[in-house]
């Protein structure tokens, strides 16, 4: 391997050690000695690829999210319809439990985007691809022409139902279906 693809190698291993370490320990608690020895690599390293632990935390978190959010809106465009793409989309939040990984990578990342406009700005550009993405297939399936103004309340939603789901575990996400349905198509609720 040659010494351009195990620099990338290596700043791709702390990549990957400081998101679970966000969750872990909070966004103020990672320190380089933390994702260094989780990465298998001395300190040094970590400065040698960034400026901070904060531009390491910046970039992992941004690019774990935006993997995530790329294959959320992947998988929710192949769902057949508004009903399928709702039922797919809360059996996936019934994941989210508050105390996961992810939920607690998330977590910290918004709060710390309140005190980085760095973060905040990427991540505001993060949520806006994915709600284009999810506008899109909106329209595809008939939401016109307020595909972006529905895509924005159900990515709030989302948002809103994993706090929820964190805070009472109990919550049943599938049964918040026909709300969402009648939300996002415009009709009465069934009984």
């Amino acid at each position: 391997m040659v010494s351009a693809e195990r620099g990338q190698a290596t700043r791709q291993r702390l990549l990957e050690a400081a998101v679970p370490l966000i969750g872990e320990v909070g966004w103020g608690g990672v320190t380089t000695r933390m994702v260094a020895e989780r990465a298998g690599v001395a300190p040094g390293v970590v400065h040698y690829h960034f400026d901070s632990v904060t531009g390491l935390l910046v970039t992992a978190s941004i690019g774990f999210t935006r993997a995530m959010l790329d294959r959320f809106a992947q998988e929710l465009a192949e769902q057949p319809g508004i009903d399928e793409g709702i039922d797919w989309l809360l059996s996936q939040l019934s994941g989210y439990t508050g105390s996961d990984p992810v939920s607690l990578l998330v977590t910290e990342m918004f709060l710390a985007s309140t005190r980085l406009p760095e973060l905040r700005t990427q991540l505001n550009e993060l949520v806006g691809e994915f709600r284009s993405q999810v506008a899109a297939w909106l329209r595809v399936h008939g939401r016109q022409p307020d595909g972006q103004a529905a895509a924005t309340v159900l990515a709030a939603a989302i948002d809103g139902l994993i706090l929820h789901h964190a805070l009472d575990p109990g919550l049943d996400l599938m049964a918040l279906a026909a709300p969402l349905r009648a939300m996002l198509l415009g009709q009465e609720e069934t009984p």
